[in-house]
């Protein structure tokens, strides 16, 4: 088994332990994490939902982000990214969301917001949502949506261990 299935596998056993439900909110990555969870036999006893939110209207209309966050702080920010684990935490019946927003590349980036720039979010009933800035190196579209999703595993599995 490689990594980001070995991950995923523990994320869904740390969901498991704690007797919650798992959703996600989804921009760069497309749906790659919920479909790497749903992979595993017996999922579905984890895994309530998977938003894939890829433009701002997905988001606001979805997760009910807020237009002026997104205005104010755009799409890959630390705002939007909290507004998307929440908004996926309360439209589910999840225990735990984890929501991704980046630019994954080529194009996209900018000096500010460079490719390769990811945002996390994790929501989980009961605590205060968290937020996680990474700036993956620059090294091809599939590399930095690879390490998203080991990333969002990993900071799920610390949030329930």
């Amino acid at each position: 088994m490689s990594e980001l299935p070995e991950l995923a596998d523990r994320f869904l056993k740390a969901c498991r332990g704690r007797e919650i439900l798992a959703a996600t909110a989804e921009s760069c990555t497309g749906g790659m994490i919920i479909a790497l969870l749903t992979d595993i036999p017996g999922s579905s006893s984890m895994v309530d939902c998977g938003f894939i939110t890829y433009s701002n209207d997905a988001k606001m209309t979805m997760l009910g982000v807020k237009e002026k966050t997104l205005s104010l702080y755009g799409a890959v920010s630390k705002e939007t990214a909290l507004e998307m684990a929440t908004g996926a935490l309360e439209r589910s019946k999840a225990g735990i969301a984890l929501s991704v927003t980046g630019i994954a590349g080529p194009d996209g980036g900018s000096a500010e917001k460079p490719v390769g720039l990811v945002w996390f979010g994790l929501a989980c009933t009961g605590r205060p949502p968290l937020a996680e800035r990474r700036l993956f190196e620059n090294r091809g579209r599939d590399y930095v949506r690879r390490e998203t999703v080991r990333t969002a595993l990993q900071l799920g599995i610390e949030m329930l261990e």
